[in-house]
């Protein structure tokens, strides 16, 4: 399998070589030059799979140049029961007739990213040993990223961290989670802006190629293939685990902000999985609802940009987005560009009045993609009555911002499969206003808050985050 950009400066690259890299040189984000097609003999092969199994069965399409027993070992050694609380390490729960939530928060930091972090700290460190090089990561995170990554690359060798978050942001859970980390290769910068500043800076640093090759630069954030070939995975984990058989459609309904983890369920949809819709769940930023309501992607700037109750989703420009319009606009890196200059300048794209392939109705007709916006009201009332009526199951902000368009969207006899974000202990404050009590706090967690932490404040600025990578490296 070989790699190209969306914006096509980049010659075709192998996994491993891109794995690092994060952004590709042009400043594009790195796809497959193909998404290998899985038939229903596959499929049927494939069902009743442990997960581990299931996961190597799919990475290695992706990761062909790695040996097939190196690459299992890593698996194997990812998805464990001692991580991730059980043996099936994705349950799948049902919340009534025809809707599920998959859970994926069981990893070390509660929250979906490990499920995709804890095997790209594995492929990361197997890489660098094999070439004898470092990495510095450079990341940004709204709240769950950070944390999921620096607990996968604490105390790797050769790997550095560097993670942006926005200052006074996140929750104070999330917080704790990263700025409690003692360990010498983690950094913690707080950025005084949003996370669209973050990730703006990010992107800037990873754009500077003389930089980038000086310092080792590479990313954790989902503009890294490797992390949302992991998250395909569960994917087709959650299709078996809901449907009878490979005839049976099944639907996804995903929180989402920066278009990462619903992007892995659009490249398992495009693989062949029997995935009927992909319905796109937003809070009130609501840049990508707007998208598939209208046809019209305007990223809000960072004064636009609203702090709410599911702060892991306070985000208005979509990263990942632009490995699906690759593919809506033909895989064309030039009309791709036209339409990115757009969003560079802050005003976007207009796809409503196309005709054509690319015609706005493609998006669902073609791609399946519909969607739905949920507000601190809905994810509040969210919570009481799934609490109400399942007293075991309580759901966080964000897997409640799903759960409301799941069943708002969902149509008769669809089968739908919400994905679960993190955990509740994660946000307190709502689920205290929500249910008037604290929320479940696993063990292991207790006291997290109190711990003394590790975090450097620095203004939205380029250069002084360059500053702290070069004091350091």
């Amino acid at each position: 399998m070989d790699y190209i950009s969306t914006r096509g400066g980049m010659s075709p690259q192998r996994f491993c070589d891109i794995l690092l890299m994060g952004l590709a040189p042009d400043g594009g984000l790195v796809m497959p030059t193909h998404y290998p097609r899985v038939d229903r003999d596959q499929l049927a092969a494939w069902r009743g799979l442990s997960y581990p199994a299931l996961a190597f069965e799919i990475v290695r399409l992706f990761a062909d140049d790695i040996p097939a027993d190196e690459l299992r070992d890593i698996v194997e050694r990812t998805y464990r029961a001692e991580v991730f609380g059980s043996a099936e390490i994705a349950p799948l729960t049902r919340l009534e007739d025809g809707l599920f939530v998959e859970q994926l928060s069981n990893g070390p930091t509660l929250a979906f990213k490990d499920m995709a972090m804890q095997l790209l700290g594995h492929l990361f460190e197997y890489v660098l040993v094999k070439r004898g090089q470092q990495l510095n990561i450079l990341g940004a995170t709204s709240g769950d990223t950070g944390s999921a990554a620096e607990h996968a690359m604490r105390g790797r060798a050769n790997i550095r961290v560097f993670m942006l978050s926005p200052h006074g942001k996140m929750s104070a859970f999330q917080r704790a989670q990263m700025f409690s980390l003692p360990d010498e290769n983690i950094h913690n910068l707080a950025i005084e802006g949003m996370f669209d500043d973050c990730q703006d800076i990010v992107k800037a640093v990873s754009s500077d190629a003389e930089f980038k090759a000086k310092h080792a630069i590479g990313t954790v954030n989902s503009i890294n293939w490797a992390r949302v070939v992991a998250q395909v995975v569960y994917y087709f984990h959650g299709y078996f685990a809901a449907s009878d058989s490979n005839d049976q459609k099944v639907s996804f309904c995903v929180p989402s902000g920066n278009f990462g983890n619903v992007c892995a369920g659009h490249i398992a949809r495009q693989m062949g999985l029997p995935i009927d819709r992909l319905i796109v769940a937003t809070n009130e930023n609501d840049v990508l609802d707007e998208f598939f309501r209208t046809g019209r992607y305007r990223p809000r700037t960072g004064a636009e940009t609203r702090v709410t109750s599911s702060p892991s989703m306070d985000i208005s420009k979509a990263s990942n987005f632009e490995r699906f319009i690759f593919d809506l606009v033909g895989r064309n890196p030039v009309a791709l560009s036209e339409l990115w200059r757009g969003v560079d300048k802050g005003t976007g794209f207009d796809l409503s009045a196309l005709e054509g392939d690319m015609m706005f109705a493609e998006v669902s007709r073609r791609y399946g993609f519909v969607s739905g916006r949920s507000t601190h009201a809905d994810r509040l009332a969210t919570i009481r009555q799934v609490a109400a009526e399942t007293p075991a199951r309580v759901l966080d902000p964000h897997t409640a911002d799903g759960v409301k368009v799941a069943r708002e969207l969902r149509r008769p006899s669809e089968i739908v499969v919400c994905l679960e974000t993190a955990l509740p202990a994660k946000f307190a404050e709502t689920l205290r206003e929500a249910l008037a009590q604290d929320p479940p706090r696993p063990a292991g967690f207790e006291g997290l808050e109190d711990l003394p932490q590790r975090f450097t404040v620095l203004p939205a600025d380029v250069s002084a985050v360059k500053q702290v990578i070069e004091a350091h490296t």
